[in-house]
């Protein structure tokens, strides 16, 4: 992990996210491709808040960050899956406009 992320050329992404000064939690991303699209895109493989430091907007601040990002490079799409049976999560991502797909 610390050479995907520190490395010289690294192709995994991370920000660790603040509350008054303390890190609460993280996002691990990197960027993919949507032959569909035809451009790059964002996906997000863990993105985590300490659960005493949730319902704060701290993981909105986390995906608004990242949605800047693809707006400001032209990305195609921010991705990311969650296990069927993580409700909590689930919720998190549909609060904030997110739509599930199937399959």
């Amino acid at each position: 992990v610390e050479a995907a992320l520190f490395g010289k050329d690294p192709r995994v992404f991370c920000h660790v996210a603040e509350w008054q000064g303390e890190p609460v939690g993280f996002v691990i991303w990197f960027y993919n491709f949507s032959s569909f699209l035809g451009r790059q895109g964002i996906y997000i493989e863990d993105l985590f808040v300490e659960p005493d430091q949730r319902g704060k907007g701290i993981g909105r601040a986390v995906l608004s960050h990242l949605a800047g990002i693809c707006v400001e490079q032209g990305l195609g799409r921010l991705e990311w899956s969650v296990l069927d049976w993580n409700a909590p999560a689930i919720r998190f991502y549909e609060r904030h406009g997110a739509q599930l797909m199937d399959g």
